[in-house]
């Protein structure tokens, strides 16, 4: 090919790619350009010569000795790599791509030789009509040889032309090199991302038959998952998928969560006699140690190596403490544990009195009403619930609206607390025009986080402001536990089935009734996954959203084991 000018085809050899008539257009090039040459250059195509045989190429082979054009023509019968090709194309001046069958979509022969810079003439096949548009290429039309060699022709007489035509080819062809590829994938992806986190639609239907109340059956109690998570310290906050994660440690508010959970299991029948003893020990010992007697407060964060981050947790820690104290006092049997959730109770209690974070104030509020159920004579535990309930009851009278029943200009975490704290404070009381504040708040967040009838709970990813929009994600489960509660608990107020009803749509955002109708319950650990992103689910089964799940799993179990109860009693 030395000191020629070069014309190229390569790829697989077969009759629809129509060589023959550029074959018959090189008697007219070889007049005015005598050093041309032709280069064929590819195997026949596996199934052409199954059926086939080499019919094909030795027709073209034929028609080159017909012609008079054999020092102007070279096969090379082989499939060649990757760098030889490169050979191949960089030597080549013009490439030509004669192809017979205008519906083909693709052709990664003309992408090469664009990408490598080259001057191209083909028929007007729909991917080439594209891709050589506004002069990157030339186009002829199907089976004209004549139109060929002029066009041929032309751009080996004019290099300025040819080399502007490359160079339109080379820049255009930049986007699809893969790099480039892999960014616009990129760009489409976070652009879907975007769009699905303010206008979800489920990715598929994973739920055949959606669970309603008149079918509605709960899945198997299990502790597996929370157990695997606790050592001889308490629960850890984390998890990789299943494993435990040793790097974030302990905290009080997963060891409340905890508690919680033990205390009220022993209610339940268990798979393998799992030892609740030992656990509430456990979460028990961890709360003691959590609480600092010189400030009379919680701390919350503790280290893998136990070492405390901070001397004072948050109100909310505490309140949580408190919640799960509460329970505790309620539902354990064993002396010595309630003597010791007794104790440390009435020590958390003191600190409560000035509290003023509207979530601190209903945990500790659920908690007292908790603990009155075994102590309902205690009056400085009633003293300081009707200041607290109070207080809260005011932020919400303060600031809720019409179009924004609320006590804070914004919606963030946990926010099914804080109407079900109002509603057990509002009966406890007496007092009408509290459970109709609680009423009407949980009703609204209902509303707004409710979907085509399944819920949707308001995302941690910006929260939901007044006037802004709601963030759709990352939804938590902590959100759905808090839901199930309260509408448990305004069940318990008015005797409204419907209020039954909601409690179980809740319920079944952890079985797939959500936003991608994707389950966030792990059957197999009794687990639950982080939480549910605009791009699918968080897949690693922390404690905080396990003990969520079974939290909302016991309030629902201990509901329908009463109304059983109720209707078995004389």
């Amino acid at each position: 090919m030395e000191g020629k000018k070069v014309i190229l085809t390569f790829g697989l050899l077969s009759p629809v790619k129509g060589i023959e008539y550029v074959l018959q257009a090189l008697p007219a090039v070889k007049q005015k350009h005598p050093d041309i040459v032709y280069i064929i250059l590819g195997a026949t195509h596996p199934h052409v010569v199954k059926t086939f045989g080499e019919e094909y190429r030795i027709k073209l082979q034929q028609m080159v000795q017909q012609l008079d054009i054999g020092e102007q023509v070279i096969f090379q019968n082989r499939f060649v790599e990757m760098e030889e090709l490169r050979e191949y194309l960089g030597s080549a001046d013009l490439y030509v791509t004669p192809y017979l069958e205008e519906a083909q979509i693709t052709s990664g022969t003309l992408a090469y030789a664009m990408g490598s810079g080259k001057a191209v003439i083909s028929t007007p096949y729909w991917y080439a009509t594209e891709m050589l548009a506004e002069g990157r290429g030339i186009i002829v039309p199907f089976k004209d040889s004549d139109a060929l060699a002029q066009q041929i022709t032309g751009l080996l007489d004019n290099d300025t032309g040819r080399n502007a035509m490359r160079k339109k080819a080379y820049v255009f062809s930049r986007e699809a090199v893969w790099k480039e590829v892999a960014k616009e994938y990129l760009k489409v992806f976070n652009e879907v991302r975007a769009k699905r986190a303010h206008s979800p639609r489920p990715r598929h239907t994973y739920i055949e038959n959606v669970q309603t109340v008149t079918n509605f059956k709960l899945p198997e109690l299990k502790l597996d998952h929370m157990i695997m998570l606790t050592d001889d310290t308490g629960i850890l906050q984390h998890a990789v998928h299943t494993v435990p994660n040793r790097h974030h440690g302990y905290c009080t508010d997963d060891n409340a969560r905890a508690l919680i959970v033990a205390a009220m299991a022993k209610e339940y029948p268990l798979a393998g006699g799992q030892d609740l003893d030992y656990l509430t020990n456990n979460y028990l010992g961890f709360l003691h140690y959590a609480f600092n007697l010189e400030k009379g407060r919680f701390r919350n964060f503790m280290t893998y190596d136990r070492h405390w981050v901070e001397e004072t947790g948050s109100e909310d820690a505490h309140g949580r403490a408190l919640w799960s104290l509460g329970k505790a006092v309620q539902y354990l049997d064993h002396s010595g544990q309630k003597a010791l959730a007794t104790n440390l109770f009435n020590e958390a209690l003191k600190a409560v009195e000035h509290f003023h974070s509207p979530r601190a104030l209903a945990f500790s509020m659920i908690g007292l009403h908790a603990y009155l159920k075994k102590f309902s004579g205690d009056s400085e535990v009633r003293r300081i619930l009707e200041i607290i309930s109070l207080r809260l009851f005011v932020q919400f009278t303060g600031n809720a609206k019409p179009n924004w029943p609320w006590l804070e200009e914004a919606l963030n975490y946990a926010n099914g607390k804080l109407p079900h704290a109002l509603l057990l404070s509002g009966q406890s009381m007496q007092n009408r025009d509290m459970i109709d504040m609680g009423l009407q708040a949980l009703t609204w967040l209902l509303e707004i986080q409710t979907d085509n009838e399944h819920f949707s709970p308001i995302g941690n990813m910006g929260w939901y402001k007044q006037n802004g929009n709601r963030a759709r994600f990352d939804q938590q489960p902590i959100e759905t536990h808090a839901m199930v509660d309260a509408c448990i608990e305004a069940f318990n107020i008015t005797g409204k089935n419907t209020w039954i009803d909601k409690a179980v749509m809740c319920f079944n955002w952890f079985m797939g009734q959500n936003d991608l109708n994707m389950v966030l319950y792990d059957p197999k650990t009794g687990g639950c996954r982080d939480g549910l992103m605009a791009d699918g689910i968080n897949q690693n089964e922390g404690a905080e959203s396990t003990l969520a799940c079974l939290l909302s799993h016991m309030t629902l179990q201990k509901h329908y084991s009463d109304k059983i109860l109720k209707k078995a009693l004389p």
